[in-house]
């Protein structure tokens, strides 16, 4: 298909579906050059699909409750083709029972988010990779530079916005050390993005795993953690329960919103014991409805030196 040939397709959910509190999983910082926001007409997304690179433009009617997508490139029909997925229709919260009033009010009040399954293990594992034990603010510049100097421009009308596509995993793989120390990745972080490059075709299929099973050929991939197969899970997978353990903040913003104390890994999964299999849910409704406890400590500096340790 030709980079400027335009295909699109109308989804009508059939539930509330907020686009853009779902896709917001997919930006990696206010400048992530692969993720655009119209301002409330719309959001544009660069995406490495199987089939080539692709623009993705998704459009809510809400008055229609419809969503319009159009897309452009070699990967214009893959990423038609994923759109009720990548916006939460497999996410099924049937079941889910809040246990906490806190859990209770920011489930009716985020009741059109749904969990993503963009179906694109990479695509999230690289930039969690990226993020493993540095502030926010340090990783997304450097996935930035990445993207811009080895990734490509988004196809169609994606160029003329500047919009970009991350590297496929060749891309990723065939980076220079030196590059990535360019863009202050280091050669712990660097190295499991590699290697998850070098075995992608692998990490992919697991996108048809049961979760168990999927997040264990992750963390097969010397490097990856618990925190990474997470936030890659809740991503690429779908995944309702992959709650974020081991990260800086999460476990005393949840702790502290659901018990009045910030605490950390073992008193969180504790108190999200009750609602496993919707773990990540918790997480996540909280973060939307601004539960975070009191930063009266000190905050994460620029750059640590935390063991080099799997997360």
């Amino acid at each position: 298909m030709s980079p400027s040939a335009e295909s699109s397709r109308v989804w009508r959910p059939g539930r509330p579906t907020a686009v853009g509190l779902v896709v917001a999983a997919f930006r990696r910082g206010a400048g992530d050059p692969t993720f655009q926001s119209d301002r409330g007409d719309g959001w544009w997304l660069g995406l490495p699909t199987p089939a080539g690179p692709a623009t993705l433009r998704l459009v809510q009617r809400s008055d229609l409750a419809e969503v319009h997508a159009t897309a452009w490139g070699p990967g214009a029909a893959w990423a038609l083709d994923q759109v009720p997925s990548l916006l939460g229709a497999q996410d099924d919260d049937r079941d889910f029972v809040p246990h906490h009033p806190q859990v209770a009010q920011a489930h009716r009040r985020y009741a059109a988010w749904h969990v993503p399954r963009s179906g694109l293990v990479l695509h999230a594992l690289v930039p969690a990779a990226i993020e493993q034990k540095v502030t926010g603010q340090e990783a997304f510049a450097g996935y930035r530079l990445l993207v811009r100097r080895f990734g490509s421009r988004a196809p169609g009308p994606g160029a003329d916005r500047r919009l970009w596509v991350a590297p496929d995993a060749a891309g990723w793989a065939a980076i220079p050390s030196w590059e990535w120390l360019r863009a202050s990745v280091d050669g712990a972080r660097s190295g499991t993005a590699v290697r998850a490059a070098t075995v992608a075709g692998r990490l992919e299929q697991a996108v048809t795993l049961p979760a168990r099973e999927a997040s264990r050929r992750l963390r097969a991939v010397p490097g990856i953690g618990v925190w990474t197969a997470a936030e890659t899970a809740q991503r690429a997978f779908g995944d309702a329960d992959a709650v974020s353990f081991g990260d800086y903040h999460v476990a005393k913003n949840v702790t502290w919103a659901l018990t009045g104390e910030a605490l950390g890994d073992e008193e969180m999964a504790e108190v999200l014991e009750p609602y496993r299999g919707h773990r990540f849910r918790v997480q996540r409704l909280l973060e939307l409805s601004g539960a975070m406890r009191p930063r009266r400590g000190p905050r994460m500096a620029p750059r640590t030196h935390l063991p080099n340790r799997q997360r």
